[in-house]
């Protein structure tokens, strides 16, 4: 007779742990806010840890940022993290935490239900993957999104009576001012370069010139990096450096996308005179407007319409050295033409980006050599080229809509070829008129 002998199991079996993590989020840098979101994280490193069948992956945060908005570092990160199965469930305090937009809570939510993954919110005690919980959600979240437009509603309202008042309301300290309590207060060092900035410009240099000239002195902008076209041009015309305010500048239309766009007449602005003290006086100020004005009316003079619209290669050619795309310079180049070069190298010098200009008439040529014809118009270069690289001086790279890309050289023809017989002639004229003074200055008549 067989015996058969039982052999016990005496290898344990792992116990799984859930995979949990947690989402904080604070609308404000306020101190008192950012206190609060400590004391989250705190509480959720315990409340997860003391959990044996619970696993933390991580506590993920986001800090003065709205919930209207889905451009979240640390939400990006949270879902990130699930689409990669690292998360098996995420814990939020709220449902106005994850969001206060209805149609960002539920894409989120069913993006990660139709990934097993479970969200918990709770205050509302609901579990997204449970059969009634995006019904709770999807109710619950309209009320939370209305709840915001109404506060929103009344933080305008408040900063238009202020306005109204002549107040100043939030706002950024600027080149030459500090903003403390609403009010203005003179930076004497940074004061000095507004005023060089004004005193150039009216001394007919360019703002280019003045961003480069600032650049390669170390002087450095308010935010401490490089002085660029548009900073220039926004002091310039910033009517606050008079002394003067103009608020209501712009605002926000929509309190989901919260999209700050400019006043033209939308909503009612407030000028108020001699609000703080002024660094440029109001003279100096109408000057360089009215100069602004003339430089603006010389370059569109006599210039038609169709020639205000993107030359053939704007926005197509990109700097391989510093990734800045390359601007137009009209002017006598060596073709006897307009040239394109890269903004960074135009607008902070060598220092910033050493490579070179390329004029016009090569990168025609080149154009037609790589398409295969003559034929063809900016709509065609967009619909077949993605961008044209400038690793180096010399060489071009056009990458094409499908991936391929395409390698050329080219080099500048000779002088005198590219000379056209007028360009001659202007030439020859100078050279004798030059001739003609030496023989006047040395009392020579013959």
């Amino acid at each position: 007779m067989r015996k058969i002998t039982k052999i016990e199991n005496t290898k344990l079996t792992p116990v799984k742990r859930k995979r949990v993590a947690a989402y904080a989020r604070v609308s404000t840098g306020h101190a008192e806010q950012l206190h609060s979101l400590s004391a989250q994280i705190s509480y959720y490193n315990n409340y997860i840890g003391s959990r044996g069948d619970w696993e933390l992956v991580g506590i993920y945060t986001d800090a003065a940022v709205t919930g209207t908005k889905d451009d979240r570092p640390g939400l990006k990160r949270l879902l990130t993290d699930c689409r990669a199965q690292k998360i098996d469930m995420v814990i939020v305090k709220s449902i106005t935490r994850l969001a206060r937009n209805t149609v960002i809570l539920l894409g989120t939510v069913r993006e990660l239900k139709e990934l097993g993954i479970d969200i918990f919110f709770e205050k509302e005690h609901i579990h997204t993957l449970s059969s009634d919980g995006e019904l709770m959600l999807t109710l619950l979240a309209s009320f939370a999104q209305e709840e915001s437009r109404s506060l929103s509603e009344n933080i305008k309202w408040a900063i238009r009576k202020k306005f109204e008042q002549g107040q100043l309301f939030g706002g950024k300290d600027m080149l030459g001012y500090h903003i403390e309590d609403g009010t203005l207060h003179i930076i004497p060092e940074e004061a000095e370069t507004v005023k060089r900035i004004y005193s150039d410009y009216l001394s007919g240099m360019g703002i280019g010139k003045i961003a480069k000239n600032l650049n390669l002195e170390g002087v450095k902008s308010k935010s401490g990096g490089k002085w660029r076209h548009h900073v220039i041009s926004r002091i310039l015309r910033n009517e606050r450096y008079t002394g003067d305010l103009l608020l209501q500048k712009t605002y926000h239309p929509d309190h989901i996308n919260q999209k700050c766009i400019r006043n033209h007449g939308e909503l009612s602005m407030y000028y108020v005179k001699d609000h703080h003290e002024a660094i440029i006086d109001r003279i100096t100020f109408k000057k360089v407007q009215a100069e602004i004005a003339r430089r603006k009316e010389i370059h569109n003079y006599g210039t038609p319409a169709a020639s205000k619209r993107p030359h053939l290669f704007t926005g197509l050619i990109r700097c391989g050295l510093c990734k800045k795309h390359f601007q137009r310079k009209a002017g006598q180049q060596t073709l006897g033409g307009a040239g394109w070069i890269c903004s960074t190298m135009r607008n902070e010098g060598k220092a910033s980006c050493p490579s070179r200009q390329i004029p016009e008439g090569i990168l025609i040529d080149k154009t037609s050599e790589v398409l295969g014809t003559t034929n063809w118009n900016r709509e065609t270069l967009l619909e077949n080229l993605k961008e044209i690289q400038v690793p180096e001086h010399h060489q071009l790279i056009y990458v094409f809509q499908n991936g391929q890309a395409k390698t050329v050289t080219w080099q500048y023809p000779s002088r005198s070829k590219s000379w056209t017989k007028e360009m001659r002639e202007k030439a020859r004229e100078k050279q004798l008129a030059a001739i003609e003074r030496r023989r006047k200055q040395n009392g020579d008549s013959k």
